[in-house]
């Protein structure tokens, strides 16, 4: 572990990340290291103890909760949505009466994120039901994967919230939380002890270096889809109950192991299998590493970041917050230097373009977009480009231009990997599939999907 922990704080500095606290769960022993500060303004250094953002990890706990639920027989997976919810519908009436928690837990709903401004009161998740009433289809249920960053999980949590009678953040304490022993863990910014919570940063230049991010916490509506906030420890205590049948260190069941099971083994595949894995289960991100099967969860908030992975094999998880980035290099090194040492599975690397493939890129080329996020492709010179129309506060925050061009490079004739245009920047998978009338329907990176909404202007 020294030496682990002197790599990280060589890489910190190296990537511009103030801080990362590290867990290792491995045959049921719990290690854990921080390096780093909390605030780079401050400079309060991070400890074991220090709070970070989970962000779409808290995906995972609702998925955990909604699973009691199961195991208590008061839902079933396959039932719609409108038997736990009887008012629920959205604009398509066939996804309104068919939509399943299963869907939701699949990413595979297809109803787009239309739920306005739901306030931050108790009742915003029943609000959010109440405000997709004529919210489209991005794709017909059940078509394909579609990440739902805060949607889906809110439906999950309402069902919840109506079974139980309390709101989302009390059941969360009442049904996981308080059950596993967990000291650091919150759904609520004013539950969290200040003195120990890291601050989250972004980074223009590595010259400059890192600043403390202009946006606190995210809104209440990412509740049960991003807004845990929690420690290593804890976090490998979730690990334990995924790894030992759905038992908390401390004895007590979570979960059934059947339910448990279930979570695991229903997936559908992800449509880029490079970015995290081949599949989506319930909950949990299915990867393949080298032939052997590793879940994950990971989140990321604006400044700060959260990845788990659970290797079954090994009876082995590692867990690593950090309150900068995010950063799938850094990531990868760090996390393949651990599960090196520990004589494990490690992480596999990214495609290699094939230089070989001769695509007709007319078929690839349009513009996709959803919910703002535009994207051009355009064939030159007999290569594939992506054009990013950049949010316009991200681009002002951190100085980046309007619009960002990269090259795609063809790994098969629906996957392509993008090269880096900026140094702070990662190589990135894109999958453009769906060539049901001669020409591409989606575009999927970092597990959104982005329809075709016409042709180059």
């Amino acid at each position: 572990m020294p030496r682990i922990q002197a790599r990280v704080a060589e890489l910190l500095v190296e990537y511009g990340i103030p801080s990362a606290a590290i867990g290792v769960l491995h045959d049921g022993e719990f290690a854990e290291f921080a390096v780093g500060v909390r605030n780079v303004q401050t400079r309060e250094p991070a400890t074991t103890d220090t709070i970070y953002q989970c962000g779409s990890m808290t995906k995972t706990w609702t998925a955990l909760a909604f699973m009691q639920l199961v195991d208590e027989g008061k839902v079933e997976l396959d039932a719609p949505v409108r038997s736990y919810l009887p008012g629920f519908t959205v604009a398509d009436p066939e996804a309104g009466a068919t939509v399943t928690p299963r869907h939701l837990l699949y990413h595979t709903s297809g109803i787009e994120e239309a739920y306005g401004d739901p306030g931050e009161d108790d009742d915003v998740y029943e609000r959010m039901v109440e405000n997709i009433a004529d919210a489209p289809q991005v794709f017909p249920i059940g078509r394909t994967h579609g990440y739902s960053a805060a949607l889906g999980c809110a439906i999950l949590a309402r069902i919840l919230e109506v079974h139980d009678g309390k709101r989302w953040d009390d059941l969360m304490r009442d049904r996981l939380f308080d059950p596993m022993g967990l000291t650091g863990t919150n759904s609520q910014p004013e539950q969290v002890d200040e003195s120990r919570a890291a601050t989250g940063h972004l980074i223009r230049s590595l010259r400059e270096g890192p600043f403390v991010t202009p946006v606190d916490y995210l809104p209440r509506a990412f509740g049960p889809g991003g807004n845990i906030t929690s420690t290593t420890r804890d976090l490998l205590t979730l690990a334990h109950v995924l790894l030992n049948e759905g038992t908390a260190p401390n004895g007590k069941r979570i979960i059934s192991p059947e339910s448990l099971r279930e979570m695991m083994r229903s997936r559908v595949p992800i449509p880029d299998p490079y970015t995290f894995g081949p599949e989506w289960a319930l909950g949990l991100i299915v990867c393949d590493w080298h032939g052997e099967t590793v879940y994950a969860s990971d989140g990321s908030t604006i400044g700060q970041n959260a990845r788990l992975r659970l290797l079954p094999s090994s009876n082995t998880a590692v867990v690593m917050l950090t309150n900068g980035g995010p950063r799938e290099s850094f990531y990868r090194t760090v996390f393949n230097e651990i599960l090196t040492g520990l004589g494990t599975v490690t992480i596999p690397d990214l495609p290699t373009p094939d230089t070989t493939l001769n695509l007709d890129l007319s078929r690839y080329e349009g513009v996709y977009g959803s919910l703002g996020a535009q994207y051009e492709v355009s064939a030159e010179g007999g290569q594939l480009y992506l054009t990013l129309a950049v949010d316009p506060m991200q681009a002002h925050v951190l100085g980046k231009p309007d619009r960002i061009r990269y090259e795609l490079l063809p790994v098969s004739e629906t996957h392509f990997l993008m090269p880096p245009a900026d140094p702070l920047e990662d190589p990135q998978p894109v999958a453009i599939y769906g060539f049901d009338d001669g020409t591409a329907r989606y575009l999927h990176t970092n597990c959104r999907v982005n329809p075709r909404t016409g042709p180059l202007g």
